[in-house]
């Protein structure tokens, strides 16, 4: 899997955390019902190595599940090892490039931009992007135009459109779209939550 081009395409990456494992993959289930083609489970999630490892089951190789918020290669290595085909880290990590999976880095600044680009990241996780918002990151396109950026952070609708708009590979986005399912929430409201993110992902207004 080439995991720049598939963000590329589908331009949203769902991020599910969640206080209840069930509920959780119940969450990941109805995001990809949805067409929400790029979840990842944090591992912050609630026995989230279990989320990952029934989803990976359930979903298939092919799918694109990946294991967030990993901060040492520890956590790589056992996320790997329950299926996640991706790693999405919070902040700079050494070692992950022997798990031979993706990397979505997280950096904010320049210095760190290229700290994670030396590490191997495949892509940036422009992470809190709601310190700087849209117009930051239009500044960084000048000195890095060939760097993916996904911003993930107060993403809402209004958010994803602008920073799609301004040169973002995709966006992340977590409690904007999950709410309160991956807790026991509606699903039914994740459902009309996916549709929105969709639309705008694939080019609508919000």
């Amino acid at each position: 899997m080439n995991l720049v081009e598939s963000l590329g395409t589908h331009r949203l990456l769902a991020i599910v955390r969640g206080k209840n494992s069930a509920a959780a993959l119940n969450t990941v289930r109805t995001l990809v019902e949805e067409g929400i083609a790029a979840v990842e489970v944090s591992l912050t999630t609630a026995d989230a190595l279990s989320v990952i490892r029934q989803a990976r089951a359930e979903l298939g190789p092919g799918a694109l599940l990946g294991a967030g918020t990993v901060r040492s290669a520890e956590d790589a290595a056992r996320a790997v090892d329950a299926g996640a085909s991706y790693l999405v880290t919070p902040a700079l990590v050494d070692g992950l490039e022997a798990y031979g999976v993706p990397v979505l880095m997280g950096a904010l600044t320049p210095t760190e931009i290229e700290l994670a680009l030396a590490r191997g990241a495949d892509a940036i996780k422009l992470f809190p992007g709601s310190l700087g918002g849209p117009g930051y990151l239009r500044a960084l396109r000048d000195p890095f135009p060939d760097v993916p950026f996904v911003p993930v952070g107060g993403v809402d609708a209004q958010a994803a459109r602008d920073y799609l708009d301004r040169g973002a590979l995709a966006v992340g986005v977590g409690s904007p779209l999950v709410g309160d399912a991956a807790d026991g929430g509606d699903l039914n409201q994740l459902r009309a939550r996916a549709a929105e993110f969709r639309n705008v992902a694939s080019g609508g207004t919000p």
